[in-house]
């Protein structure tokens, strides 16, 4: 098998034919009719909370797994890439489902270290909840917040998980003061801890007002204890507050001094956080598994299913209806996967009816029919067969040609609302470090690519160079190790060229003349060249020659010299624009004139007449614009102005964009070539822009001397 440059094994997926082992677990059953028996669930927040360590602890309460992986020496269940293991985060999406009473819960556990977030956002658009995971003494997170409103945008129902309240500096109550100053007033507790740090003794369920805590791995519940009375009344009329606003008619009782029942809060929870009015907050301890009890049987009891959102949004402005009775499948594939022992795996979303084993399925971006000849179940990297999947499930399906955002159909006419991927402005070109080795490189990357649209792989015709659009850095560190391991194919990163542009700003005339003898037939050609600014519109050429001095048949060959002239710059290396170019005069040889000859003295004269028409270099300039939170402003714009930018206007943020300045700017492109990095350090990390090039404009008079001093020295060794 490949091995990565530190000598870890590359982990294939393991395939199984036998049936997943969650069939009869805890009663639940693989497939049920309709949606009721499935719930999607996707963790998310900051890098370093404990997501996955949630997943992992879910997968230990649920018999899932014998011991709680990636504690105390357990190899992970989730984190299973060589990679993973090496850099100490997650970099892709994995699932662990689960089954708790009768629902088997989908849990992804989302990558959100920043280059990696792309993965995120693909694992929301298959959930219908959001768990947001954060910690107890860490406080919040700028991938936190951007996920946040990446969720609200998706129309997701959220849940909060405050994580390590058993750490020595945890303090929940400031936790979740910060979360309601960031995320708004309508989140609510439903456990609250007993104690924080060492003291930590487990839960109080707020919602049926019992104590929760753990006793030899077993669940125990008790009253409340006294000392803990005061904070769990105040918690659950805050919680009654929140949840009443999903019924109008319950509201106004309760608003008039009326009492809710128990059966009707309970009622109430699933209601208002499908209708976004209310976002629970669990506290708990994912290493030693208390507060999970009580998260279980809250998303088996009230967290939303796929059903309870009743539409799907489509492509053509129309909506899918979901519905149990309906039989005619179609799937959304969310998400794709390299694998390299098992070749392309795709992530599918059932959104209606039932897939099977061999149902064929037509993809309505390429109208291809595809057959699903096996479908997976997936746990970490171990995968079950099962004989079908309904609608609300995930399933991994081999070997198809759909791509991230593809939906598969009977008729090849329903085709879902693609999420918006994060842009992927951090840009660099790539090199093989062994010549021979560039189509195996190009291979690859376009396989890649086709997996993660976050990815994407030009050949920039102007400066030659293979360019890699991504996230951020480590995501081009993670490619280049992959593509060592799995293609054998060492390769390196060079900053990108940056398409200068030269053109002139006056008239010019000068004379080109070719004259060699060789002893036999010689070489001679003779003209004059008249040239001048051509702004907007490119090159033209002109015969202005009368008399015959020029025979007609070399006129095209003075052409050519021209433009070749041109395609190589005169300047500094670099193409040149706008120039208009006449020939008005000349002479010839009877015997020695030809074609080569005059495309030679056409490039004589061009090159003389152009050193004294005051050439200028050109760069491209990039029109950006960005959004960042309003403190970090006037950083932003500062920086803009070192960079030879200038600030075009600016604008404050509305509705869940409040708090946000955007600003337009112009800056020279050779200054934000790393601008997706720069940008993530003045924002610390919170940040977004998007970029054009928008036009040329000439160079500072020190910048073009530099290149073109640079551009002598080449010449002057023998360099092109």
């Amino acid at each position: 098998m490949p091995r990565s440059d530190k000598g870890t094994v590359a982990s294939p997926l393991r395939f199984s034919s036998a049936m997943p082992p969650w069939h009869a677990a805890r009663g639940g059953t693989m497939a049920t009719k309709g949606t009721e028996k499935v719930k999607n669930v996707v963790l998310v927040g900051q890098g370093g909370v404990g997501k996955t360590m949630l997943a992992e602890a879910m997968l230990h309460l649920t018999g899932k797994t014998t011991r709680l992986g990636g504690h105390a020496g357990t190899k992970p269940t989730l984190d299973y890439d060589a990679e993973e293991g090496e850099r100490g985060f997650s970099i892709s999406t994995t699932i662990a489902p689960v089954v708790w009473g009768d629902t088997r819960i989908n849990v992804l556990d989302a990558p959100c270290y920043p280059d990696f977030v792309g993965d995120a956002y693909a694992a929301m658009s298959a959930c219908e909840t959001a768990l947001f995971v954060v910690d107890a003494a860490g406080g919040l997170g700028t991938v936190t917040t951007r996920l946040w409103y990446a969720a609200e945008n998706l129309s997701l129902a959220r849940a909060i998980f405050v994580n390590r309240c058993d750490r020595p500096d945890a303090d929940y109550d400031v936790t979740l003061e910060g979360l309601r100053e960031h995320y708004g007033n309508n989140l609510g507790a439903v456990t609250i801890p007993m104690g924080t740090g060492d003291a930590f003794g487990g839960v109080i369920d707020v919602v049926h007002m019992k104590a929760r805590h753990l006793e030899g791995g077993k669940p125990v519940v008790t009253n409340v204890p006294a000392e803990y009375k005061d904070t769990a009344d105040e918690a659950r009329a805050n919680l009654t507050e929140l949840v009443v606003e999903a019924d109008d008619e319950l509201m106004m009782r309760y608003l008039e001094g009326g009492e809710i029942t128990q059966a009707e809060l309970e009622g109430l929870l699933g209601k208002a956080m499908a209708e976004r009015v209310f976002v629970p907050v669990f506290a708990g301890s994912c290493v030693r598994e208390e507060g999970l009890f009580s998260l279980m049987d809250a998303i088996v009891g009230w967290f939303p299913t796929m059903a309870d959102f009743g539409r799907i949004p489509l492509v053509n402005g129309e909506q899918l209806d979901i519905s149990p009775d309906d039989d005619r499948p179609v799937a959304f594939a969310f998400k794709s996967l390299n694998d390299p022992q098992n070749g392309r795996l795709s992530f599918l979303k059932v959104l209606a009816g039932t897939l099977t084993q061999g149902i064929e399925l037509t993809n309505a971006r390429t109208r291809k029919t595809e057959r699903l000849g096996h479908l997976y179940l997936m746990c970490g990297r171990e995968t079950e067969e099962v004989p079908s999947a309904a609608a609300g499930d995930i399933v991994v399906v081999p070997k198809l040609e759909a791509m991230t955002g593809d939906t598969l159909s009977v008729t090849g006419k329903v085709e879902a609302a693609a999420f918006r991927f994060p842009n992927s402005l951090y840009r660099i070109a790539i090199e093989p470090d062994k010549r021979g080795t560039e189509g195996k490189l190009y291979a690859f990357l376009e396989k890649a690519a086709d997996a993660d649209p976050t990815l994407k792989v030009e050949r920039d015709e102007d400066t030659g160079q293979t360019v890699i659009s991504a996230i951020g850095e480590a995501q081009v560190s993670v490619l280049l190790d992959r593509l060592e391991d799995r293609a054998g194919v060492t390769a390196h990163t060079v900053a990108l060229r940056i398409p200068y542009r030269e053109t002139i700003r006056r008239v010019a005339s000068a004379q080109g003349r070719h004259k060699k003898q060789t002893g036999g037939a010689g070489q001679y050609g003779d003209c004059w060249l008249r040239i001048e600014p051509n702004p907007g519109n490119g090159y033209e050429f002109v015969d202005e020659v009368v008399g015959g001095h020029i025979p007609r048949g070399f006129i095209p060959a003075i052409d050519k010299g021209v433009q070749e002239t041109m395609r190589e710059g005169v300047l500094a290396g670099y193409p040149m624009i706008d120039v208009k170019v006449a020939v008005y005069d000349g002479s010839y040889h009877p015997v020695d004139s030809n074609e080569m000859a005059f495309k030679t003295a056409a490039r004589i004269g061009f090159q003389k007449a152009v050193a004294q028409a005051e050439p200028v270099l050109l760069e491209p300039m990039a029109h950006l614009r960005i959004t960042v939170p309003d403190s970090y402003a006037g950083s932003v714009m500062g920086d803009v102005s070192a960079s030879r930018g200038r600030v075009e206007g600016m604008s404050a943020g509305t509705g869940v964009a409040a708090g946000e300045t955007t600003i337009e700017a112009t800056i020279p492109y050779a200054e934000v070539t790393d601008y997706a990095t720069r940008l993530r350090s003045l924002s610390r990390g919170t940040g977004e822009f998007e970029m054009e090039l928008s036009g040329y404009e000439q160079v500072p008079h020190d910048i073009q001397a530099k290149l073109a001093a640079e551009y002598a020295e080449k010449r002057a060794a023998g360099e092109k």
